[in-house]
């Protein structure tokens, strides 16, 4: 090592300062020109990278903005999609409860409407029965009257005169008309 130390310190190593030469050995030269080379890339350098990684952190600073501002919006977003959401279960809650209550209200108006239309149809049959009723009894009247009539006026022609049974005759027939015009 003090071979090499020596050739930095040791005057008769370097050449002279009128003469141009080579110096040939890496050891002594290598240390040197990496130290010029790299005090110059640093000196000049220096601007350029500082400009570079001055940019990158403009660079990651926007990103991080723009990250943060786009992060903003979509937890906006998110807030307005969980308020809607809310609002739509509310009114599907709403209608859920609505369409219930109409089908319970249709069910009830639905079963009173058959209570009434079995009502009508229960009166409707009585009114027929008793109609038919009324009918038969009339018509059982109209029989036992002229059976009635029929055995009187054959009683009425043994037994009576011409004169009588002509008066008797005319007084039934009045009589059968009132009785005609009644049922009527």
């Amino acid at each position: 090592m003090k071979n090499v130390t020596d050739s930095f310190v040791s005057p008769g190593h370097w050449p002279s300062a009128g003469s141009f030469g080579f110096n040939t050995d890496i050891l002594a030269t290598n240390p040197i020109n990496l130290s010029v080379v790299i005090g110059v890339l640093i000196f000049f350098g220096k601007g350029v990278l500082s400009d570079l990684l001055d940019n990158r952190k403009l660079r990651i600073v926007n990103t991080i903005r723009n990250s943060e501002e786009l992060r903003e919006r979509a937890v906006e977003q998110l807030e307005k999609a969980r308020a809607r959401l809310r609002k739509v279960e509310m009114e599907a809650d709403q209608f859920r409860a609505n369409g219930y209550s109409e089908i319970e209200r249709d069910k009830l108006n639905l079963i009173n409407s058959t209570y009434k239309t079995l009502e009508q149809l229960e009166n409707y049959k009585n009114e027929t029965i008793h109609f038919e009723q009324q009918r038969a009894i009339n018509q059982v009247r109209q029989r036992v009257f002229q059976q009635a009539l029929q055995g009187a006026l054959g009683t009425l022609n043994s037994c009576l005169s011409n004169e009588l049974h002509l008066r008797t005759i005319n007084a039934n027939i009045g009589m059968f008309g009132a009785m005609k015009e009644i049922t009527d």
